[in-house]
């Protein structure tokens, strides 16, 4: 509202009949900056693109009104346009979100982030794996597959229900569930967690940059897990052939595990593994937009 007054109080101070250059070029930056502004405004709060263009196109007509300035509104309003209907675009691919990303152990956290000493101390409620989530859901949104990311306190309502640990994956479950429940259109689900082992195991230099590695978790008790083999082994594959040695591989877990990560839910369920407990989140972030290039071409494989 004060860049919006600001705005409005230099047209007043300005001729009315015959602006210079400079003052036309100024406000075009405004208006492109406000437009932008709005934008971003729109994509947090996820008001109406239609509200915010009535809103913009009245201070378009003050401006005409005031001005002779036909060409540099115009222009301004097509882009402004061109921006809206970019963001009805994302919120009609929302509704059909194609990946699920969540968190049943949502504190696990890095040691370097923390400036703790030991693995143990490594956990935090607000620096932790989410945000490896939060950043890998980004980068397939960028990637223009529609993603939901769910960043649960899992750890907080074991608290509140006064569960231990273990029961972490009862609570993503529920968490799971209710969001396949709502979205139908779900078509992969990963768990993302962190490694418990060392930085030497779990880091990679490729071209002078440190990776936060991946292993791909897969239940061997699950009624999926053939399927869910596959979709982890197709992922892995294909990190190989592009960067060799930031996959680990797929690891399947034990005969009689306390649970199965929930991947007999629904199939091309995969726990994952991003960096370790030694590893910074800078690195780990690297990884996951290398991951969602990965996601892309996979979904464009099966569509084509």
């Amino acid at each position: 509202m004060q860049n919006e007054k600001d705005l409005f109080e230099m047209i007043k101070n300005m001729h009315p009949k015959s602006p210079n250059k400079e003052f036309i070029i100024a406000t075009e930056n405004k208006l492109r900056q406000k437009a932008r502004s709005m934008k971003r405004k729109l994509m947090i709060k996820k008001v109406s693109a239609i509200s915010s263009g009535v809103l913009f196109f009245a201070f378009a007509f003050s401006w005409l009104f005031l001005f002779s300035g036909k060409e540099v509104m115009t222009n301004a309003l097509y882009n402004l346009g061109e921006e809206s209907f970019s963001i009805l675009d994302d919120n009609r691919k929302e509704k059909n979100p194609l990946v699920f990303i969540y968190h049943s152990h949502n504190t696990e956290s890095f040691i370097p982030e923390l400036n703790v000493k030991s693995a143990n101390e490594a956990i935090s409620d607000t620096k932790n794996v989410t945000l490896i989530g939060k950043e890998l859901s980004r980068a397939l949104k960028e990637n223009n597959i529609s993603t939901i990311h769910d960043d649960t306190d899992v750890a907080g309502i074991l608290k509140e229900r006064n569960l231990s640990f273990l029961d972490s994956y009862i609570v993503s479950r529920e968490v799971l569930q209710d969001t396949l429940k709502d979205n139908k259109s779900i078509a992969m689900i990963f768990d993302i967690h962190r490694d418990f082992n060392d930085r030497k195991t779990t880091t990679i230099n490729i071209e002078g940059k440190d990776f936060g590695r991946i292993v791909f978790v897969v239940s061997k008790t699950s009624d999926n897990y053939e399927a869910n083999r596959e979709f982890a082994m197709i992922l892995h594959k294909r990190l190989e052939e592009l960067y060799p040695g930031l996959s680990r591989g797929v690891v399947e877990k034990g005969v009689n595990p306390r649970n199965t990560y929930n991947q007999d839910v629904q199939k091309n369920s995969v726990l994952l593994e991003i960096g370790g407990v030694e590893n910074t989140l800078e690195e780990a972030y690297r990884t996951t937009d290398i991951l969602a290039e990965i996601i892309k071409e996979t979904i464009n494989e099966k569509e084509s």
